[in-house]
């Protein structure tokens, strides 16, 4: 079978080109939305001097892909560390890129002191809610005015609706969620605020975040986005479903950003997989097929399918304000590891040699 190793022959083709007949993604679809990427320490701190060429080149928004969780953040009660959050501010405003901080409440990565007393036990109410409160506070105080939009409170919600039995939600409710927006509004009152989802395409989820949104509009409660995180399988969402959320979260006057964009191209353990970071599975190898890289037929149905769900932002790109890839390179991105640690993935728009893949100028001479 025909294979392409990282699909070289084309690339060098495409290197032949002059750089000004291939514009970068960010002036490409300058009109129409920011486009972003996760940004990792290596990257921001200049180590990946590859990636940080491309970050730089190719994107006008970054996030940071985990230096800015709360156990990174503050490790220890009242002990915050700040180093390589300050570093990727710092590459943000040096390049003029609309930084985002990700994410200031979260049940996953958040330390475990956050939770508990000093007998082990969960602590109270007002606690957790003080703590809470102070982390926000510290953290969006620092960066006011440098950091333009926060994921304030992510993945709250299951996909059939229900509220997650999170630490956050057990002990102080479905409050806690109003208390994060609030307390981040009053530390940086400029700054845009999000909430941020995998599978929003589901029925459930959709209906839940709507009437959440709703709940915190009604009580005058600062929320200015919707995030749509992108993490796609080949077969699930729909593009049909994934329309009907983007225009209902639409519909709620609110930004709409897609988040964490990428696209696996390995069979998944189970059907309708999102992107719980809780879910694991043991490694079998017929479950990494591609290991010396993707059949031409692969990455054909692959590249179609980035092109279908890039046609639908086009298509609503006046209700979309970014669109941010969950990585740089197929090399770093997460789902090399997830949901089955040890695998070879090709998610992302540029290769583990950082180079464009063809659906990059595919997806340029689509756009409308």
């Amino acid at each position: 079978m025909k294979k392409i190793f990282f699909f070289t022959a084309i690339y060098l083709v495409l290197s032949a080109c002059s750089v000004d007949k291939t514009p970068a993604l960010k002036d490409a679809f300058k009109d129409k939305f920011l486009i972003g990427a996760a940004v990792n320490v290596a990257q921001s701190s200049g180590v990946d001097t590859l990636g940080i060429a491309v970050i730089r080149e190719q994107f006008n928004s970054i996030t940071p892909e985990n230096c800015m969780k709360s156990m990174y953040l503050q490790p220890e009660e009242d002990h915050f560390f700040f180093d390589d959050a300050d570093q990727f501010v710092d590459l943000g405003l040096k390049n003029s890129m609309f930084t985002i901080g990700h994410c200031l409440i979260w049940h996953s990565q958040a330390p475990a002191w956050f939770f508990i007393d000093e007998n082990g036990n969960d602590v109270s109410r007002e606690t957790l809610m003080e703590r809470m409160k102070k982390h926000i506070t510290t953290v969006v105080s620092r960066y006011k005015g440098k950091i333009r939009g926060w994921d304030v409170v992510n993945e709250a919600i299951l996909d059939d609706g229900s509220w997650r039995q999170s630490k956050f939600y057990d002990i102080i409710g479905e409050d806690f969620v109003r208390l994060a927006f609030q307390w981040a509004h009053e530390a940086d009152p400029d700054a845009e605020l999000y909430y941020n989802d995998y599978s929003m395409a589901n029925e459930g989820k959709r209906n839940a975040v709507v009437a959440m949104v709703k709940s915190l509009q009604d009580k005058g409660i600062k929320i200015d986005g919707i995030g749509m995180q992108g993490h796609l399988s080949m077969d699930f969402p729909s593009v049909v479903d994934f329309e009907k959320s983007l225009l209902a979260f639409s519909e709620l006057g609110v930004k709409v950003m897609i988040t964490e964009l990428d696209l696996g191209v390995l069979p998944n353990p189970k059907k309708d997989v999102g992107a719980n970071i809780a879910d694991t599975y043991e490694y079998r190898k017929e479950m990494n097929p591609y290991v010396e890289g993707l059949p031409e037929s692969v990455y054909m149905a692959w590249s179609n399918r980035f092109n279908e769900f890039f046609s639908l932002f086009m298509k609503h790109s006046d209700k979309i304000s970014r669109v941010t890839l969950w990585g740089v390179s197929d090399h770093d991105s997460w789902k090399n590891d997830w949901p089955i640690p040890g695998r070879t993935d090709y998610p992302l728009l540029f290769d583990r040699n950082y180079q464009a893949k063809p659906v990059v100028k595919q997806i340029m001479n689509n756009k409308r």
